[in-house]
């Protein structure tokens, strides 16, 4: 009885220890993704403050008053 217990609870301790791995795999590739999404966010933002700027509009006009290209 007690080497049963003993077996099912190594089982356990291995299978968490298993998930634990998995886990911390899946974390570490999402910190990456958040890094590279962070970086392209700022790039885009650059690129789209960059290109706002040398339109040649007015200085006095804003993004939202301009007609979209089809009218």
């Amino acid at each position: 009885m007690n080497d049963e217990r003993i077996v099912r609870l190594e089982e356990k301790v291995a299978y968490l220890e298993r998930h634990v791995t998995a886990q911390d795999k899946v974390m570490l590739e999402l910190g990456d993704a958040v890094v590279r999404l962070r970086a392209e966010l700022r790039m885009l933002r650059e690129r789209a403050s960059e290109s706002g700027s040398s339109v040649g509009r007015d200085e006095g006009s804003d993004l939202k008053d301009e007609r979209p290209p089809h009218y």
